[in-house]
């Protein structure tokens, strides 16, 4: 990126290392930046700024918000017994679009991975266990990925539950094996909601 100018490379080099966003969409992106009012490019900074600042992980589920508990947590109408283990909160949101689950989540951050050298410590298996102890739960459900990782995650939260006598149901795999749940539609996850199935 040479023959760009100091501040348009950097904008490049800093869009570029998204998710996702290769070289090219990095140019086009900045350009698209380049492009716009000035009051619209601030109202950008602004938002990722205040992102950043006020986001928090919520105490009780782990998942993103900007009240703490969050607003699921704490909605008495949603079904207090029911808990959906989920990777990311990324994932409560595809759950959340589905429109059909009522229940509570809880975000692991993670899967086992021996490979990457993630194992069960290094998730929010703990604060999960501490929930189940102090709540009355009837049913945990996991839908974690349908990966290697996220099975193996299922299976080792599944093995640590179900002594206590609590049901531990796995989502159904209408979900693509080795996709991500962020990704899937809503029929698809609707569908893989209402297979689960008991582990």
């Amino acid at each position: 990126m040479k023959h760009y100018a100091r501040p348009l490379s950097n904008l490049i080099g800093e869009l570029s290392k998204l998710p996702g966003i290769g070289g090219k969409t990095a140019q086009r992106l900045a350009f698209h930046i380049l492009s716009q009012d000035e009051k619209d490019v601030l109202a950008l900074a602004e938002a990722i700024l205040d992102a950043k600042k006020n986001m928090k992980y919520c105490s009780i589920c782990g998942n993103l918000t900007d009240v703490d508990p969050c607003s699921i947590c704490t909605d008495p109408a949603r079904d207090q017994s029911i808990i959906c283990v989920v990777e990311s909160p990324r994932d409560v949101s595809a759950m959340e679009r589905i429109r059909e689950f009522q229940g509570l989540y809880h975000v692991l951050h993670g899967a086992i991975s021996p490979m990457d050298g993630i194992g069960p410590e290094d998730i929010n298996l703990k604060q999960l266990i501490i929930r189940l102890q102090k709540n009355d739960v009837k049913e945990v459900i996991l839908a974690t990925n349908p990966n290697i990782e996220g099975e193996a995650t299922a299976m080792y939260t599944a093995r640590l539950i179900k002594p206590a006598g609590i049901k531990v149901t796995r989502i159904a795999h209408g979900v693509p094996v080795g996709g991500d749940l962020e990704y899937a539609d809503e029929i698809t996850l609707s569908k893989a909601m209402e297979g689960r199935r008991e582990l």
